[in-house]
């Protein structure tokens, strides 16, 4: 909070030739516009005080009565913080000997900073009206300074009318932000804060339509200098979701400073020298600090640093430093990402030259997710049997109360207790209960049905209801890329741990069966090779590339940001060579054409139950229990992971309480096998394509 007011005072005085800085009694008006206990708007008294040579110089107290309870603002929305700011601020000033007289307030608002006036003029509390009045005339008035910490949650509860159609801005020629669940993290709060931020420095007149039907008009007047200072979360810097907001933030600020705190434990982020990297606050989401400063005539630019390394230091490296003395790298944002964070621009374009995935398996269309129940509990079961026998339990229910009280089931309008009661007894559950991919190497039973799996996305696992095989991946990652295969309808998080998986079936089985190949792709590949390849063929060649470790490092930085693009060689030698030992490797995700190197044997007599799980690298044994074990299982095969999904230690836990089943215990041999036998072809993949790309060219 400190480094973001000093950093607004010099570019105050720097930039805008304001001489007192945050102290100007003139020009300077100061906005927290989530102002949660007040401790920023403590720091930015602090810093006028600092300004004014004190508390005792002898204009601290005509700055006190006609600036900072004058010109100083805060928003909050929450009755118990704002009353805390109220405390606090005036604790502080009466503790600088400038206690607030009789007729005095502080000018922190109760209101919601996103919602105009008249969606919160229902208030019955006549002083609650007040302060939203009091607080709307600030919203339409000039503010040079707005800053603060605004709240983040992806599940927002701000979706008032007005400031849900300011975000639809964001989306504006980018289509693809308009799709389902592409643009989603562009409802997080902090965006929407973001956003107003933005309205506000911009200014001018914004339509919308509110919950009646009628068009409402929300006027602010703007600055032609002014700064936004924040902190927030991260991911906006270079999440795809995002690229219309930063392109949108160029055209309305002058200068960009964005100063990268990481310490994201969801992308197990770890400083540049392998060392922990702890978050700025006690999170889990990385944070960033960001200066946004409009002023015709400065030079236009984005600038970026960043901070790694342990909270401490952090701190330590934010309080003594200033805006002055960061080391910033000038960034060149472009299209089509518009990325607030270095990149190599030269290998970007290379990258950028290759075949995406969704243009490889073009014909199914827009790339899809896997399925989502909403309802994990009830419509996913170990055993087939079990399936089935949930819903008997389900009908059995005479009451929506009494099967909830059985399951934990939707809570969304496209599940229906009532539809389901009605529906579910006229189905064969037998021959509609189906294996589905659960998670890498866990399979799963589901009743494929909509009263069951909700959300099934027929539109692309109805084509693995048959003999198929997809290819499963991420368009944007919090982890390393993810690359896995499924011969089933696959679930969401069915190739990671924390992103959604897309499928990608290799043939489509509805109707008739044909390639899911893009005509484009076939007649560049066809005129390339001078060959018909077989899909599959095409297929292992595709898995291949995303399983070497020289592509995957080479190119990290943009599997993170959107759908993989695969490389070509030339020579169509190299293509058969990677595309051998690509289906090689499918068929050994898929358990079928597995080398068995006798690994995961299981030991010991006892009830077979999960009661904790273990691994001890000296014995190379897995204990599921006092008595039982797997073993021998390698340090190497015990640690694999795909994109963050440990995947024994998972597959075992995820079973904690159960009794192994004699098909179980042989699945965690046959995956250990198959580990094995990936680390060893993820080597032979590595050197045929630094073969052919390396070497060769």
């Amino acid at each position: 909070m400190n480094f973001i007011v000093r950093a607004v005072d010099d570019i105050l005085k720097d930039s805008f030739a304001i001489k007192d800085g945050l102290a100007d009694t003139k020009r300077v008006t100061v906005l927290d516009f989530a102002c949660g206990t007040g401790t920023f708007l403590l720091e930015v008294f602090q810093r006028i005080f600092d300004n004014i040579g004190g508390p005792d110089s002898g204009s601290a107290d005509l700055v006190v009565r006609d600036h900072l309870l004058a010109r100083l603002f805060g928003f909050e929305y929450l009755i118990a913080p704002y009353t805390i700011a109220h405390l606090k601020l005036s604790q502080y000033l009466r503790d600088q000997g400038h206690p607030l007289k009789r007729d005095e307030r502080l000018q922190v608002f109760l209101t919601n900073t996103l919602e105009p006036i008249a969606p919160q003029a229902t208030l019955l509390l006549p002083a609650i009206s007040a302060e939203v009045k009091e607080a709307q005339k600030v919203k339409e008035q000039q503010i040079l300074v707005i800053a603060g910490n605004p709240p983040y949650s992806g599940h927002s509860k701000n979706k008032g009318a007005w400031i849900t159609a300011q975000i639809a801005k964001y989306r504006e020629g980018f289509p693809e932000l308009s799709k389902p669940a592409q643009g989603k993290w562009l409802q997080d709060d902090y965006v929407k804060f973001i956003r107003f931020a933005q309205l506000k420095m911009d200014g001018g007149e914004s339509k919308f339509v509110d919950e009646r039907g009628n068009v409402q008009t929300v006027t602010m007047e703007g600055v032609e200098q002014g700064v936004v200072g924040i902190i927030t979360n991260h991911s906006w810097l270079d999440n795809p979701t995002f690229k219309g907001m930063r392109k949108s933030l160029m055209e309305s600020f002058n200068q960009i400073y964005v100063l990268d705190l990481h310490g994201n434990a969801k992308k197990k982020e770890r400083a540049p020298d392998g060392g922990e990297d702890q978050n700025f606050f006690d999170i889990e989401q990385g944070v960033a600090i960001s200066l946004l400063v409009k002023g015709p005539s400065l030079e236009r630019g984005v600038w970026h640093s960043e901070l790694w390394g342990k909270r401490l230091a952090k701190y330590q490296a934010a309080a003594t430093n200033s805006k002055a003395s960061i080391a910033w790298t000038p960034l060149a944002p472009e299209t089509p990402d518009w990325l607030f964070k270095p990149q190599d621009a030269d290998l970007g374009r290379e990258y950028r030259k290759f075949w995406s995935i969704p243009a490889i398996f073009g014909p199914l269309g827009d790339p899809a997710p896997g399925f989502v129940t909403t309802q994990d509990e009830f419509a996913i079961s170990f055993t087939k049997s079990e399936a089935a026998k949930k819903v008997t339990t389900f009908l059995n229910a005479s009451t929506e109360k009494e099967a909830r009280q059985l399951f934990k089931l939707c809570s969304q309008d496209q599940w229906s207790f009532d539809r389901a009661k009605k529906e579910l007894p006229e189905i064969d559950v037998k021959r509609s209960t189906v294996s589905v991919t659960y998670r890498p190497f866990d399979e799963r039973w589901t009743v494929w049905n909509r009263n069951v799996t909700v959300h099934r996305r027929e539109r692309v696992n109805a084509h693995l209801l048959n003999s198929n095989v997809a290819l499963l991946t991420t368009r944007v990652t919090k982890d390393e890329a993810s690359f896995f295969v499924s011969s089933t309808p696959a679930a969401h998080k069915s190739a990671s741990t924390y992103d959604i998986s897309y499928v990608f079936p290799l043939y489509l089985t509805v109707g008739v069966q044909r390639e899911n190949l893009s005509a484009e792709f076939r007649e560049f590949l066809d005129d390339r090779y001078e060959h018909h390849y077989t899909p599959e063929e095409i297929f292992g060649y595709v898995y291949s590339v995303l399983h070497a470790p020289t592509y995957r490092s080479r190119y990290a930085e943009f599997l993170r940001m959107d759908f993989p693009r695969v490389p070509f060689p030339k020579s169509a030698d190299d293509f058969e060579t990677l595309s051998k030992l690509g289906w090689a490797l499918v068929q050994a995700h898929l358990l079928r054409e597995l080398p068995r190197e006798g690994l995961a044997q299981y030991h010991g007599k006892g009830d077979h139950t999960i009661e904790a799980v273990r691994y001890s690298s000296q014995d190379q044994a897995i204990t599921i229990n006092k008595a039982q074990l797997f073993k021998p299982v390698p340090q190497a095969v015990w640690n694999f992971h795909i994109a963050g999904y440990q995947v024994l230690d998972k597959y075992l836990k995820s079973r904690k309480g159960r009794k192994l089943s004699l098909d179980e215990i042989n699945h965690v041999a046959a995956v250990a096998d198959s580990l094995a036998f990936t680390i060893g072809q993820m080597a032979k993949i590595d050197e045929a394509y630094k073969t052919a790309f390396v070497e060769r060219g």
